[in-house]
């Protein structure tokens, strides 16, 4: 079993997921690699917030999202800044209310709204976070 805090191993992507143990994990990392044609970069985060392994998304240099692995479930980081705003407030009454509470109760700093998303399930608040990254995406 891997550690996550451990900074001298870097885990693959296949062994975060056993340790997540939650198939809607690896089936969230294939959703984002095949739909933006990315992959993943495993870095080491010292941010007391959430130290430990991560994994992160990126297409052509912009941040797709952050997943922060869970025993049992994942936190997906989902930055809405300037240029997103306007389309998630549009989609907003759409979404769960699960995801407009974490909205509404997210901070803004700097013109952002770095949402720290739980997910666990392959239901309305995954599809919410798709549609989210969707709009980072292409604004």
């Amino acid at each position: 079993m891997i550690h996550l805090q451990d900074r001298s191993y870097c885990p693959a992507l296949d062994e975060i997921s056993v340790y997540v143990q939650n198939p809607v994990f690896q089936q969230f990392c294939s959703d984002i690699k095949n739909t933006y044609s990315c992959k993943e970069k495993i870095e080491y985060s010292s941010c007391s917030l959430a130290p430990g392994w991560n994994i992160k998304f990126k297409k052509s240099g912009k941040s797709l999202c952050t997943i922060y692995p869970h025993e049992s479930y994942f936190t997906v980081l989902v930055v809405v800044g300037t240029k997103e705003k306007e389309s998630v407030d549009a989609i907003l009454p759409e979404c769960t209310a699960e995801l407009q509470d974490i909205y509404e109760q997210t901070q803004e700093g700097n013109g952002q709204k770095w949402l720290m998303i739980d997910l666990e399930d392959r239901d309305s608040m995954y599809q919410d976070v798709l549609r989210l990254i969707k709009i980072r995406r292409n604004p």
